[in-house]
């Protein structure tokens, strides 16, 4: 779904639209992961203007391209969409150009993918691939993959992540339609998406770039504790307070952080669910929905 929102800003109020979509909870380690169909299906059904999902290698979850690949095959009309995959600790390129290229068609064209270099030690050690010199990789792993795709005469929607200057002029090249902000931090998100559009000015680029963020949310009458447990669960003590502080647990505190990231200059923004339980979309459909836009 898509709101239309009135933000306010030097005095001077304006109307900004921006598109609403929900994550799929392939990241929720109780949640029955056979139900990912059926999550998207009632997403789509719901009005959501898109599905997505987060990448993690050491952690209980599902590879985002598979549970993009189960949720493409129960909709027809939604967006698929990651924040982000994690490219460079996964090796092969080329590899994972051929497997976005394969979800794409199989969607019917209808994924985006945000990409990204991956911040979790844990991740690399495992994969065996060094933490520094990444910058280096992702660029490189960035030329291989769209030359695969030109090669091949399939090139798929493109979103880039990060958060240094590096990242925003990544985000501004003819393969990207825009940037992923992290799932957190308003600051970040309101200092990348300036950054991104002079980026993308200086670029000669037209239009303007699409500024992707996420945020997690929780509904229902468990949801203080439920977040509070994932949250923990996922970020553990270093990241807990900034992640549980733009954590969504009521429809007020959804309709102010829409507005917020509104006018911090997010067009797209993708809710992430701290439980698997389906009733979690047909809440937060409710509560989008009963807003005073």
């Amino acid at each position: 779904m898509s709101v239309s929102l009135k933000t306010w800003r030097d005095g001077s109020s304006t109307m900004r639209r921006m598109r609403v979509g929900i994550g799929l909870p392939a990241a929720v380690p109780e949640a029955d992961m056979a139900s990912i169909g059926d999550w998207a299906a009632a997403a789509e059904g719901a009005g959501f203007a898109s599905v997505g999902v987060i990448d993690r290698l050491i952690y209980d979850n599902l590879d985002p391209l598979t549970a993009l690949a189960a949720a493409a095959a129960r909709t027809r009309r939604i967006e698929l969409t990651s924040t982000l995959i994690n490219v460079c600790w996964r090796g092969n390129a080329v590899l994972l150009a051929k497997q976005l290229a394969s979800v794409d068609p199989l969607s019917g064209g209808r994924l985006t993918a945000g990409l990204g270099m991956g911040g979790w030690p844990a991740d690399y050690k495992a994969s065996g691939v060094s933490l520094n010199g990444r910058g280096k990789l992702f660029d490189a792993s960035l030329d291989a993959m769209e030359q695969a795709w030109r090669e091949a005469g399939a090139v798929p929607r493109i979103l880039i992540g990060g958060t240094v200057q590096a990242s925003f002029e990544r985000a501004a090249r003819p393969m990207s339609a825009g940037w992923v902000s992290p799932l957190f931090d308003l600051a970040t998100l309101r200092g990348g998406a300036a950054a991104v559009r002079r980026a993308w000015d200086e670029a000669g680029r037209p239009g303007r770039p699409r500024v992707v963020t996420g945020r997690y949310f929780s509904l229902g009458p468990d949801a203080d504790p439920t977040a509070d447990a994932y949250i923990h669960h996922y970020y553990g003590d270093a990241y807990y307070d900034a992640a549980r502080s733009e954590t969504l647990t009521t429809g007020e505190q959804i309709e102010a952080e829409l507005r917020r990231l509104a006018e911090a200059g997010c067009t797209d923004i993708v809710l992430f669910p701290c439980a698997g339980d389906l009733e979690q979309v047909a809440l937060l459909a409710a509560e989008v929905r009963g807003m005073n836009w």
